[in-house]
């Protein structure tokens, strides 16, 4: 089974985070610009170069039995063209953090006391951004999920005591969503 097929949310999220805390340090403006940068990440290049692998050998495999075809063979139908353009839940999380920035920053700051959103740390902001994109857009996932996964993030990839500030925050932004003190958006 090919890696692409092989796919959890998990290691989506893990995708997405990395590929927006790069754009941290190199800032698009562009939907293209976001897709390209999107597509260059080193987990979306890997699956790229295995559907053209897979591509290649089904056209190679079409063109050998197009040869060894007798004239009342049916022929073999053109494989499938590869879709670049960026799709999935990883994808989804991207684009959805990055044109609801400002939105998401308002709301980090109105839960973080005494921290500023330019004084986080990149990977502290980037884990909030994300956690409270799917408190607020994601009517999917539940709120103890998107925590429990922005807390499993930054395990992985943060300080430890970036944790407790991360769940801080979120947890106050799910508070407030249950209360009705802030609206779901999507």
């Amino acid at each position: 089974m090919s890696r692409a097929k092989n796919v959890t949310r998990r290691s989506e999220r893990a995708l997405a985070f990395q590929v927006l805390y790069g754009l941290s340090f190199t800032p698009v403006t562009s939907l293209g610009a976001l897709r390209a940068a999107f597509r260059q990440s080193p987990d979306n290049a890997d699956r790229l170069a295995e559907q053209l692998a897979e591509y290649e050998a089904a056209v190679e495999a079409a063109q050998e039995a197009a040869r060894n075809a007798g004239p009342d063979d049916d022929p073999l139908p053109a494989p499938e063209r590869i879709d670049t353009a960026p799709t999935g839940f990883a994808w989804e999380l991207v684009e959805g953090v990055w044109k609801n920035t400002a939105d998401l920053d308002a709301v980090i700051t109105r839960f973080s006391r005494n921290w500023r959103v330019d004084r986080m740390g990149r990977i502290e902001l980037t884990l909030l951004r994300l956690g409270i994109y799917e408190l607020l857009y994601r009517a999917d996932i539940p709120s103890k999920v998107a925590i429990n996964e922005a807390l499993e993030l930054a395990r992985q990839f943060g300080e430890h005591n970036a944790r407790s500030f991360i769940n801080g925050i979120l947890d106050a932004a799910a508070r407030a969503l249950e209360s009705g003190d802030i609206t779901r958006k999507g």
